[in-house]
């Protein structure tokens, strides 16, 4: 199988066990997490364009599992997280991994949590290795092995 097609059946996998656990992710800290995983994977190579950041609100306000929450806070948690990471990259992803590592105290919130920056990080065909590199580093500060998501 192509990498192509695995990347996109893996995101496709995720975006249906996000489906089957969204009653069970209704928290605050799940939320928070969520948005700053997307801003993270977005930001992933250091910087964030208008398209790039355009796809991923779109992708947000259209994803079943977020519609747990309004989306215009859902958009301006994001737009605050990729703030802090466009105006001191290191610093910001520290920032936003203290945000997500919140999530770990609900195991099932943890894995939806990496299971959103997999479904965010293919969405364009593409889950290139800087990517996948702050998803594995989401994995550790959220205390999950990232060998369970194969990254």
């Amino acid at each position: 199988m192509a990498l192509w097609d695995r990347i996109k059946e893996s995101a496709s996998t995720m975006q249906t066990q996000l489906e089957a656990k969204k009653n069970d992710l209704k928290s605050g800290a799940f939320r928070d997490a969520s948005m700053a995983m997307c801003a993270l994977v977005s930001a992933a190579d250091g910087t964030i364009d208008p398209s790039e950041r355009q796809r991923v609100a779109s992708l947000i306000a259209t994803n079943d599992v977020l519609q747990n929450f309004p989306a215009d806070d859902l958009q301006r948690r994001f737009n605050d997280y990729v703030n802090k990471l466009t105006a001191d990259f290191a610093f910001g992803k520290v920032s936003v991994l203290q945000e997500i590592a919140k999530a770990k105290k609900k195991p099932s919130e943890a894995r939806a949590v990496i299971q959103i920056g997999i479904v965010i990080g293919g969405a364009d065909g593409d889950f290139d290795k800087s990517e996948q590199a702050v998803v594995r580093e989401a994995c550790f500060a959220l205390d999950l092995p990232p060998h369970e998501f194969d990254l």
